[in-house]
């Protein structure tokens, strides 16, 4: 090649990119959908779009032939459309993703605490919030939605525009009412609990802070911290509320009925507390679809979302160890599982000896005869829980539930007789099987239908051996029950609505005494059949500061051919800034009580079994009960007082638990009661401190009595309960303080203590126990490991101070006509501890 044809070649490459830019400038932009069609046409292949991502966009041409590497480069270059090979001669047209970094805080909006462990989600990523409630991801997609869920608070939206909008920002959630009733008083006694314009209280255990010494969420302990509600021999199987007996309180689990509440019988909840979710409890003005319970209803709930990830727990205190998980089968369905057990067929613990020993205290098991040596003393229990979603349209949803909790309990006793060395067992067991299905159909926005069946039974067998008279007493108490419920609710505004509905109930409850020497024999089986049809009207005024249910609940007991009208009532106002009022009724009753037919009974540790109404010596117990109050709540200061009237017919005295005077006397009579509870509670930075306290005048009637009227068992004057709990980051600590004045008992007369070999009382019920005194102390810590994993370990006290509270006070006669006074006391100073790992 010449020099000359060199150097002009020099230039024209050289001049080349600007000859370019000029023929680009004087060109006239085409659209990017023309272009690929050209391409489409000179390389015989294929683009895919979606046309709106391309519409409007258009560019210049490019001025000389380009490869089509370079012209998918230049269109990405210049529009930023992202071509993708698919296939051999196939590619796919996008538009090109913006990333945005989103980030936030998660808070609660009453305590302003960190929410750990919230799921996030959008249509490119799942995260959960660490411990201090942050979170942060990449979003390539504008405006898209991002869900943030937790257990126990209200689901909320936002797009991805807010967080660019607000970098960084605070979310607060709220939480979740589970109940139609709204939210009138939040954090009532500490966080997780709430009381509702219905007149229920509901503590929310995926939100429970701490009480004082409680390191489990123990589901009938944590009830009793709400005033009018305690236990006198510290049981949660021997609950009263507002100086009712335990027997007439409706316990439920997911609406199926227990007649079992206790491990250890009574001493610790029997109702696993990692699978129950919520408790309500109403004290007066029941929805009008329940029935039984005249004092009051207690009724726990399994969590009703379908799990959209693995969850599992396991736990160990000193007295049981547990497990828990929480499986999605599918978006539609989920299915959580929970089982505990005892420890005492491994160790056996000091909080398992101040247990077993305050249970068996003047009982068969430690108590007996001078000559019978007690032996190999063995008590298990174990408890299983089962619920399963089912999701089967967006209509429709389907709930099982299964529990099982059983107790077991034997010894030997060992003796000479007639020179022979001989050993039987005795034993008791107690054990609850219970079952339901529960149906809902959402037909629409305003209408909605639910059938549910459940099936209960209940059985305490005790077997006692009596070695020097060749005998065994085989006693047996079976409860079981068939439930069917069918309601439908219809809101045809925003301010009315109404549910209705029919309930049929069938129990059976046999009682057996089956003695082999002298033989004998008594089987007694009892069936009753009960029918209610009930409506509640709902009322909300448009300010949402009025909420009125206003209902009646029709039954007919077929075997009796008896009918009972009952109403029902519950009023809620708000006025002013900070006050709310309550106005509270019902007419209830029930069929079903317990009774103590000798202090023996069931080697004397459980000695209280159900029995059936027969409309003659056993009557149908029936209630009716007002309450009024008025709450105000500003700044942290929430001040509550109720004040009510009761009056139930038809009980009797076996089913009091008269231990002294008349404890062998069978007739029927009433009582009244009427009172006052007081709560003040108050919030100051992380201290939460709240004082309750019970007024109560509850007085029995027996008109076939000698003394006609009189102070009931459960007469409790006052009851006053304080506490204060402090929460700092992942540490929560709670002391608490319980008085009480003594419960009512008889004393023999002094100085004529014994009359024709038996106790001569003064009159009944005018003598009282030393005053009850108890200070707890609970402390739990969480410890941080990452973001699937975190663990609890926990602290309590149960009496600090190892006060003596004398709980129980019998009298009896011996065979040298001397009087033996016999006393139980309350557990001692009790430790326990917990240590429980979370995934």
């Amino acid at each position: 090649m010449t020099q000359h044809i060199k150097r002009y070649l020099s230039i024209l490459i050289f001049f080349l990119p600007i000859y370019e830019g000029i023929t680009q400038e004087d060109a006239q932009p085409i659209a990017v959908i023309q272009m690929l069609a050209e391409l489409e046409h000179s390389y015989d292949i294929q683009f895919n779009y979606a046309v709106q991502d391309l519409e409007g966009i258009s560019l210049l041409p490019l001025s000389r032939k380009r490869t089509l590497e370079e012209t998918l480069r230049y269109i990405q270059d210049q529009t930023g459309l992202i071509a993708t090979k698919v296939g051999s001669r196939i590619y796919y047209i996008t538009k090109k993703k913006e990333e945005t970094r989103i980030c936030g805080y998660l808070r609660d909006v009453e305590s302003q605490v960190p929410i750990e462990g919230a799921l996030l989600k959008t249509t490119e990523n799942t995260l959960i919030t660490d411990s201090e409630g942050y979170f942060e991801f990449i979003a390539t997609t504008p405006n898209t939605l991002v869900e943030i869920r937790h257990l126990g608070y209200k689901t909320i939206t936002r797009s991805t525009a807010f967080f660019t909008k607000n970098k960084c920002a605070i979310i607060y959630v709220y939480p979740e009412e589970t109940l139609l009733s709204k939210v009138i008083l939040t954090s009532y006694v500490v966080k997780g609990i709430t009381k509702n314009s219905s007149g229920s209280t509901q503590i929310d255990f995926s939100r429970f802070s701490i009480l004082p010494g409680l390191i489990e969420t123990d589901v009938l302990q944590s009830v009793q911290a709400l005033p009018g509600i305690i236990s006198l021999d510290e049981t949660i199987s021997n609950i009263n509320i507002r100086g009712g007996s335990n027997d007439q309180n409706l316990l439920l689990w997911d609406d199926v009925k227990m007649y079992q509440s206790g491990h250890f019988f009574g001493l610790i909840s029997g109702f696993n507390p990692q699978i129950t979710n919520t408790v309500s409890i109403q004290k007066n003005g029941t929805n009008a679809a329940y029935t039984d319970g005249v004092s009051g209803t207690i009724n726990m709930h399994t969590d009703t979302e379908i799990a959209d990830r693995f969850e599992a727990s396991v736990g160990i205190n000193l007295l049981s160890a547990d497990a828990f998980v929480d499986i999605p089968f599918s978006e539609k369905s989920s299915v959580q599982i929970g089982v505990r057990k005892s420890l005492s067929d491994f160790v056996t613990t000091p909080t398992y000896v101040s247990f077993f020993d305050r249970i068996t205290q003047d009982t068969e098991v430690q108590d007996n005869d001078i000559a019978i040596l007690n032996t190999n003393q063995n008590f298990d229990f174990y408890d299983t829980s089962v619920r399963w979603l089912y999701k089967i349209s967006d209509k429709d949803r389907l709930r099982l539930n299964f529990i099982n909790i059983q107790n077991e309990l034997s010894f030997n006793e060992t003796a000479n007789v007639d020179t022979v060395l001989e050993t039987r067992e005795s034993s008791l067991t107690q054990n609850s099987i219970a079952g339901g299905i529960f149906y809902e159909r959402i037909w629409n926005d305003t209408f909605r239908t639910s059938l549910q069946v459940y099936e209960t039974d209940y059985t305490l067998r005790g077997f006692n051996a009596n070695l020097f008279a060749s005998q065994r007493f085989l006693q047996e108490n079976v409860v079981s029950e068939t439930g069917i419920r069918l309601q439908a609710m219809y809101a045809w505004s925003p301010t009315f609505s109404i549910q209705s509905g029919y309930h049929v109930v069938e129990t059976e409850i046999t009682n057996l005494n089956d003695i082999d020497e002298p033989l004998f024999r008594e089987l007694r089986s009892d069936v009753v059949r009960t029918h209610g049809v009930f409506s509640q009207l709902g009322y909300t005024a448009k300010d949402g500061n009025t909420q009125a249910h206003l209902g009646g609940r029709f039954n007919y007991i077929d075997k009796f051919k008896k009918v009972l009208i009952e109403p029902r009532l519950s009023v809620n106002h708000q006025f002013g800034s900070y006050f709310s009022a309550e106005l509270l009724g019902e007419f209830k009753h029930q069929n079903a009580s317990q009774f103590i037919n000798f202090q023996n009974d069931f080697l004397g540790i459980e000695r209280r079994r159900w029995q059936l109404a027969n409309d003659e010596d056993i009557p149908v117990i029936e209630s009716k009960q007002a309450s009024l109050g008025i709450s105000y709540n500003r700044s942290g200061l929430l001040i509550d007082i109720d004040t009510y009237y009761k009056k139930v017919d038809g009980i009797t005295t076996q089913s009091q638990e008269f231990q002294t005077k008349y404890e062998f006397t069978r007739t029927t009579g009433s009582y009244n009661a009427m009172g006052v509870d007081v709560l003040l509670r108050k919030r100051y930075g992380k201290f939460n401190s709240w004082l309750s306290y019970s007024f109560i005048d509850n007085t029995y009637t027996f008109n076939e009595l000698p003394e006609i009227q009189f102070p009931s068992n459960f007469d409790i004057t006052h009851a006053l309960t304080f506490g204060t709990s402090y929460n700092y980051k992942n540490l929560k600590v709670a002391l608490g303080l319980n008085w009480r004045t003594g419960r009512p008992t008889t004393l023999p007369v002094e100085g004529i203590e014994v009359v024709n070999d038996a106790v001569n009382y003064e009159d009944v019920n005018t003598s009282n126990l030393d005053d009850y005194l108890r200070a707890d102390f609970s402390a739990m810590y969480q410890l941080k490991t990452n973001k699937r994993w975190r663990a609890d370990i926990g602290f309590s006290i149960w009496n600090l101070t190892n006060n003596s509270n004398t709980i129980e006070q019998f009298f009896r006669v011996d065979n040298t006509a001397t009087i033996q006074e016999f006393k139980n006391d309350a557990l001692e100073t009790t430790f326990n501890t917990v240590f429980r790992v979370y995934y």
